[in-house]
């Protein structure tokens, strides 16, 4: 059952991205160049059988730290950008290198949490990996490191690969990490077995077991929250040993010995309603009624301020705010059209009386349901470990 559900995902993939992390791409040195230099091998090997492929790559601190002379990641942003931007150059130089063997070219995008953020810039970076994919140039995804300082980074580039996938429409989501997939115990101990596929990340991830690794950020709990993410755009994942030799082909043949396999979303989400819920960071909260929780999750209705009891933080039009049940549950979020304090005058309303209560009128809704992602469908990790 878990190879033929394998083989059909990948029967129809045509468009995958491929993340490497830290632990695939770096030594406490700097580059594992002989690592990097056998993925690219295999990457090219997929683009001639004529996948279209996008890599995410971690590794560009670590490349930069023997530069600086330091052995171990720093802990100051001012340190962690100045060795990125020195090993930003270093690691793409390897992969021109590598590629051009394969007879490849590359093309480096540079992405920071404000670009996925900023709707122009988040169609602006699609607009380009679209172009590239179109010349047949593999484009080489990291986050600005150089640059991005805390309160504006992704936290790991598990997050970014998931919504990477998600702007790019991608078929399949490959995440390469220091062990076999996701297994039941801990991998180290030598007693727990893999699970080759996952059909429900919620189970999963109550018994998800594995850190990070010195040089990385995220850990297996970060990557089954990236398959979340992916799964809810219709994306599956499959999460492998990025150090063995032949991975990515036995990957694309649908083996099951090969990694874990995370199913995605029956019923997935339109990109523009993935970046709501993934691109967006969220300003306040909203809690609603009983009435206004069924309108929204059976009637596919708009968030009007009749069903508004309380208005929480502070946020202007446009901005992305929680929705919470009576109970405290976050069940939605979405793109308000009126700022807080507005929010707050004109809630338990009804419509009509919004230009009383304000003086002016944005609308009837406060969430319009095009603007609005219901997450009751969406499988949601427990734990948050690389966020």
């Amino acid at each position: 059952m878990d190879l033929e559900h394998k083989k059909r995902i990948l029967a129809v993939t045509r468009r995958v991205v491929v993340k490497l992390g830290s632990s695939v791409v770096a030594t406490p040195s700097g580059v594992d160049v002989e690592n990097v230099g056998r993925l690219s091998g295999e990457i090219a090997r997929l683009m001639k059988d004529g996948l279209e492929v996008i890599v995410v790559t971690s590794g560009a601190r670590a490349a930069g730290l023997s530069r600086l002379g330091l052995d171990r990641m720093p802990s100051t942003i001012p340190e962690q950008q100045a060795a990125a931007a020195i090993g930003q150059i270093r690691l793409m130089g390897i992969y021109e290198r590598f590629f051009s063997d394969y007879g490849c070219h590359v093309g480096q995008v540079l992405l920071t949490a404000s670009d996925i953020e900023s709707r122009t810039r988040y169609l602006n970076a699609r607009r380009t990996i679209d172009h590239l994919l179109a010349h047949k140039v593999l484009p080489i995804v990291n986050e600005n490191d150089s640059v991005a300082v805390e309160e504006m980074k992704f936290g790991d580039n598990d997050r970014l690969s998931a919504l990477v996938a998600g702007l790019a429409s991608a078929h399949l989501l490959v995440l390469l990490t220091d062990v076999d997939g996701l297994h039941d115990g801990d991998p180290r101990s030598g007693e727990s077995s893999r699970i080759p596929l996952v059909t429900n990340i919620d189970v999963a991830a109550r018994n998800v077991v594995g850190g990070a690794g010195a040089l990385g950020t995220g850990g297996m709990a970060s990557k089954l929250q990236a398959a979340a993410s992916a799964a809810h755009r219709g994306i599956p994942t499959v999460i492998a040993k990025g150090t063995s030799a032949g991975v990515l082909a036995r990957v694309m043949d649908g083996e099951v010995s090969e990694g874990t396999l995370v199913s995605a979303s029956r019923s997935p989400i339109s990109s523009r309603k993935h970046w709501i819920a993934y691109g967006v960071p969220i300003r306040g909260r909203i809690v609603v009624d009983d009435g206004a929780v069924k309108a929204l999750s059976r009637r596919g209705s708009s968030l009007l301020p009749s069903g508004i009891t309380a208005v929480e933080g502070t946020f202007e039009p446009g901005d992305c705010v929680d929705l919470i049940d009576p109970a405290g549950r976050e069940f939605a979020r979405g793109l308000v059209a009126y700022e807080a304090g507005a929010c707050s005058r004109i809630k338990g309303l009804a419509s009509a009386k919004i230009e009383e209560a304000l003086g002016y009128h944005m609308g009837a809704e406060v969430i319009h349901r095009d603007d609005l992602v219901l997450l009751a469908d969406l499988p949601r990790p427990e734990t948050t470990d690389g966020e």
